[in-house]
């Protein structure tokens, strides 16, 4: 892998906080790429040279978000399910303004929120038991539509009302009831 410029880092990180602090406070419709570039303080220029436009900017954003999730889910696999979702509650703490943002916007949430689903539903086929004939009756597609819509929305419900169980709780809480669906 190769090596990334900690200054490109370094501007990558100000850019994607600026636009998630802009979302805070107007529409991303309404967001300018000058707005952006004063709220990270580098030059307009300085964005092209990192992102086609501001939703490129975003998509990678989320793209990166998505990835890290996906890595933490390939050792989590092999925990209970209380254990497995203690990092991931942890990491939406520790990304409370993104993951806040993206689910409270009005325009990125649906495809932000899809996205999420689709990466969560992939995650749970393997996950299904089978073995212990309590699932027998059902078809994968409704479990996992009825599981990945579970905790995506407690996920939404406990960011969106400002986190009011520590990450451990929520996440013991959640993986005792997905280990009764899945």
């Amino acid at each position: 892998m190769a090596k990334v410029d900690r200054r490109i880092a370094k501007t990558q990180d100000a850019l994607k906080q600026a636009v998630i602090g802009l979302m805070t406070e107007k529409k991303f419709d309404d967001i300018t790429i000058q707005d952006i570039a004063d709220r990270a303080n580098v030059n307009r220029g300085t964005i092209y040279l990192h992102y086609q436009d501001k939703y490129d900017l975003l998509d990678k954003l989320i793209e990166m978000h998505l990835n890290e999730l996906d890595e933490m889910g390939e050792w989590a696999c092999e925990l209970d399910w209380t254990d497995a979702l203690i990092p991931y509650f942890e990491y939406f703490e520790k990304n409370y303004l993104f993951f806040s943002t993206m689910l409270a916007s009005k325009e990125a949430p649906l495809t932000f929120r899809t996205r999420l689903l689709a990466a969560f539903m992939e995650g749970f086929k393997g996950e299904i038991d089978r073995d212990s004939g309590k699932n027998a009756e059902l078809s994968d597609d409704v479990l996992l539509q009825y599981a990945g819509t579970a905790y995506v929305g407690i996920i939404e419900w406990w960011i969106k009302n400002g986190m009011p169980y520590p990450p451990r709780d929520v996440a013991k809480q959640v993986g005792t009831l997905l280990g009764r669906s899945l």
